[in-house]
């Protein structure tokens, strides 16, 4: 048993329900920042300089995915495993499937159901990021960021 003379506070281990709760606002942060960089590309190159919406769709997610990269290495999975060759191949192996799902439902509201002007196109856009991004959460947390055992 070990007693704390100083006086001081000694916090408590971190609950598995408030680290998944901390990890969650990370990914969200990070996320956001990459939402807002597909939607910025997404829209100059579709509304701005009339791009096919197809093209523009898939090159917003590819950027947005390089810089998320670095934001989940970094910020939100930073205390996970050391970066290696297979978590880099994991996390683009699986964004890039996150993209193929985004572009696929982009693809059904946007072309399928002609929802193209300026508000719906994005709403689209948006609806996708958002199913897309589900996933990625799912595969990035239990698959490229793992826990490393010595670490834990």
């Amino acid at each position: 048993m070990t007693v704390n003379l100083s006086g001081e506070r000694v916090a408590a281990p971190p609950t598995p329900v408030k680290r998944v709760v901390v990890e969650v606002v990370n990914f969200a942060l990070v996320g956001g920042s990459g939402v807002a960089v597909n939607f910025l590309v997404f829209n100059v190159l579709l509304h701005g300089l009339h791009r096919a919406a197809m093209p523009a769709t898939v090159l917003a997610s590819l950027i947005a995915m390089g810089t998320n990269y670095l934001g989940f290495r970094y910020f939100t999975y930073r205390d996970r495993a050391s970066r290696t060759r297979r978590q880099i191949a994991l996390f683009f192996v699986f964004s890039g499937i996150g993209v193929a799902m985004e572009s696929g439902l982009f693809y059904v509201g946007y072309h399928g159901l002609g929802l193209t002007g300026p508000f719906e196109s994005n709403a689209v856009k948006a609806a996708s990021i958002v199913l897309a991004s589900a996933f990625r959460f799912l595969v990035y947390r239990t698959w490229v960021f793992q826990h490393d055992a010595h670490r834990t």
